[in-house]
């Protein structure tokens, strides 16, 4: 079993596939993109395969695929259908935006997929153009539609933000009353991809939730699951359920049992830490197994308490304004 500095299991990697994304939303990069990396400066199939191999090995049980997009890069079923077989791991997963997604979900649940996230900010079509810069929302209703038909977990990412989409709050939980998915709002964060100001956070968790009550009053809390990120709750006579992510008030950092790894290689012990150290470089150098595993075991026994004070380690003229694309989520 892995285990932290503080005592927390780490049993859950979530690892980025690639940076590119083929939406613009503003919360997340800038319209005319980003600088992309170069594809070798990408960690390869094979490095991502060694590296999962090696930490479920060492205790890791569950890895989600993020990205950026991962349906925007080349042969990931491929990559996907290999990750399912290796020996140790209990549960694959995937955050998608749902654009491409449609025609894998069958092989999605065939090779073992047990839940997908699907990022989804508004049920309008116009709203979902204005914040993604995008005319994709079809495309993202039809991978919904078809995770539920092949009978996936389906869990709904809605970004909350001030004058963008509040108004879809309610009209997403309605999704729950005869649906058996989970529609859970998470606080908007300062990585957007670039240097603009992040004026802070209008919409916290305690606002979100005041705005449920005042439309859904008798709204029963939840049982919150071992090392939940969100703060659960359900209508009562609905089929699904709700969840109140507080990414940035950080409230769930002394229960994390996360890593990261980014589309380069970079290991994060914490979503606001700056990196803290490269796997892709130490593979490339040819390193060792053994000598991997001890790097990976001092990082895991330097870890930051929580987000506030992994942002506070970050050097004074780097601040949070890398885009989620590049972290992984």
């Amino acid at each position: 079993m892995l285990t932290d500095n503080h005592g927390r299991k780490i049993n859950y990697l979530r690892l980025a596939v690639t940076d590119r994304c083929n939406l613009r939303c503003f919360y997340c990069m800038p319209e005319d993109g980003l600088n992309w990396l170069s594809r070798s400066a990408l960690m390869t199939y094979e490095e991502m395969l060694q590296s999962c191999s090696l930490l479920v090995k060492m205790g890791i049980e569950k890895i989600r695929i993020t990205g950026g997009e991962p349906f925007v890069r080349k042969d990931i079923m491929k990559f996907l259908t290999s990750l399912s077989e290796l020996q140790g791991l209990k549960e694959l997963t995937l955050t998608t935006n749902g654009v491409l997604t449609a025609p894998h979900v069958a092989e999605l649940k065939r090779i073992g997929v047990s839940s997908v996230n699907l990022s989804l900010d508004t049920l309008d079509a116009g709203r979902f153009f204005s914040i993604t810069k995008r005319d994709e929302f079809s495309n993202v209703m039809a991978t919904f539609d078809e995770l539920l038909k092949q009978g996936i977990d389906v869990k709904i990412n809605a970004v909350v933000m001030d004058g963008k989409n509040t108004q879809d709050i309610i009209p997403l939980i309605e999704l729950t009353k005869k649906l058996p998915v989970s529609v859970r709002f998470i606080e908007e964060m300062p990585f957007n991809g670039d240097d603009h100001v992040y004026t802070g956070l209008k919409w916290d968790y305690i606002r979100i939730l005041e705005e449920i009550k005042g439309a859904f009053a008798d709204i029963k809390k939840l049982d919150d699951p071992l090392y939940s990120t969100s703060y659960n709750y359900q209508v009562p006579g609905y089929m699904g359920s709700i969840g109140i992510i507080a990414a940035y008030s950080r409230t769930f950092c002394g229960s994390c049992n996360r890593i990261r790894i980014t589309p380069e290689g970079e290991l994060k012990t914490c979503l606001y830490d700056n990196g803290v150290m490269n796997i892709k470089d130490q593979l490339r150098q040819g390193i060792s197994e053994d000598n991997l595993k001890l790097m990976l075991l001092n990082t895991f026994n330097s870890r930051a308490k929580n987000g506030w004070e992994a942002e506070r380690q970050r050097a004074k003229s780097q601040g949070v304004h890398e885009s989620m694309a590049t972290i992984g989520g």
